[in-house]
C-alpha cells in the first residue's frame, strides 16, 4: 500500500443541470494496493509511507478474492447511495428509495450456502416470498429449523437460477442459518437526477467526498469558495463520518496533488479498540502526525459529520 492520487471529485459525479462552474474543486483520495514483488518489496522497507501489508490485513477471514472484490464494489455501491441521499436531504430536493433484494457478500466454509450460492449473487425469492429488504430475509428463515430445505431463487449474471439448500448451525455459533454475509440492493431516484461513474473506485471512503461534490452542483453557489478541498471518510445515512483506512497515505498524496484544505474522519476510539490495539489513533490523529512530519502546509479539519464539513467551509472567506 503506498500514497495514490487526488481526484476531482466532478470526474466521477454529474447532476442534470447542475452547477459546474465552480472556482475551486472536492477531490477524493485513493490509496495504491498491488500484490508485493520483491522490488516493491525492498522499496517499501525504505519508504517511510510505502507498507506491506499481511493479506489477512486487506480480506476479512475466510474472504477470497472474488469475495474480496464484491465486497469493495458494494461497499463503493452504498458509498454512493448514501452520498445522493444526504446531500438531496440536506438540499430539501425530491428523491425516491427503492429496494431490489440482497447481495451475497461472502458465504462462510462449511456453512448452509457454502457450494451452493456464490458472491455477488442476488438472492430474489425464499420458499415462494420476494425478498426486497434485509428484514424479509431474516423474517423468512428466522421461521426456519436445522436440516429443513429452504429454495432460493437468485440472480447469477443476469440469469434466475433456482437453488435449495439445508439449514444448518452457522460454524462457530449455536445459530442455525445459511452462514453468508450479505448488503441491501438499493437505488435512489432523485429529482434533479445524479450520473455517477464509480465504478473503478472500490470501498467507501469517497462517500463523504461524493456528498459535497453532489451537494455542490445542486446548490446554486459555490460551496468550494475557491479552494481546493481533499478529504476522506465514510458517508453514512445518518450524516456521520466513518472511520476509513491508509489515511497516512491519503494525507501524503493530497499534499503532493497541491491539496489546501483536507477533511479527516474524527472517529472515537473505544476502550474495547484501545485493548486490542494499544497504540491505535483516531483518523484526525493520524492526519495531523503525518501533516507535521511532512511539513505539509495543508489545513487538517476534524468532521464526525457532513455538517462539520459544511459549518467549516461557510465560515471560510471567499478565495481571492
Amino acid at each position: 500500500m503506498k500514497p495514490g492520487n487526488a481526484y476531482d471529485v466532478s470526474r466521477f459525479v454529474s447532476v442534470q443541470n447542475g452547477d459546474q462552474n465552480d472556482e475551486g474543486s472536492f477531490s477524493l483520495m485513493t490509496v495504491s494496493m498491488a500484490t508485493a514483488t520483491p522490488i516493491t518489496y525492498a522499496i517499501a522497507y525504505f519508504k517511510e509511507f510505502e507498507e506491506i501489508m499481511e493479506m489477512n490485513q486487506v480480506r476479512q477471514e475466510e474472504e477470497d478474492e472474488k469475495e474480496y472484490s464484491v465486497r469493495q464494489l458494494t461497499l463503493m455501491s452504498d458509498s454512493q447511495f448514501n452520498a445522493m441521499y444526504v446531500a438531496f436531504k440536506k438540499a430539501k430536493l425530491p428523491y425516491t428509495v427503492n429496494y431490489h433484494g440482497i447481495t451475497v457478500l461472502n458465504i462462510l466454509s462449511g456453512g448452509a450456502a457454502d457450494g451452493k450460492l456464490e458472491p455477488g449473487d442476488e438472492i430474489v425469492e425464499v420458499d415462494g416470498k420476494v425478498i426486497n429488504r434485509a428484514d424479509d430475509l431474516t423474517k423468512v428463515l428466522g421461521l426456519k429449523k436445522e436440516n429443513e430445505e429452504v429454495h432460493f431463487v437468485i440472480s447469477r449474471e443476469d440469469q434466475l437460477i433456482d437453488q435449495s439448500l439445508s439449514m444448518k448451525t452457522i460454524p462457530g455459533t449455536d445459530r442455525v442459518g445459511i452462514g453468508i454475509t450479505y448488503s441491501e440492493k438499493k437505488t435512489i431516484q432523485t429529482e434533479p437526477r445524479v450520473n455517477a461513474n464509480t465504478e473503478d473506485i472500490g470501498g467507501p471512503s469517497a462517500g463523504l467526498m461524493l456528498t459535497l461534490e453532489i451537494l455542490n452542483q445542486i446548490v446554486d453557489k459555490d460551496i468550494t469558495k475557491g479552494y481546493t478541498i481533499a478529504g476522506t471518510g465514510e458517508m453514512n445515512e445518518d450524516g456521520s463520518i466513518g472511520r476509513i483506512g491508509g489515511i497516512e497515505k491519503k494525507v501524503v498524496a493530497a499534499n503532493e496533488d497541491g491539496m489546501e484544505i483536507f477533511f479527516a474522519p474524527d472517529d472515537e476510539i473505544t476502550e474495547e479498540m484501545r485493548v486490542h490495539n494499544p497504540s491505535i489513533q483516531s483518523n484526525y490523529e493520524a492526519a495531523v502526525k503525518t501533516a507535521k512530519k511532512i511539513g505539509t502546509k495543508m489545513k487538517i479539519i476534524p468532521v464526525k459529520t457532513i455538517d462539520d464539513a459544511l459549518e467549516y467551509i461557510e465560515q471560510l472567506p471567499e478565495k481571492g
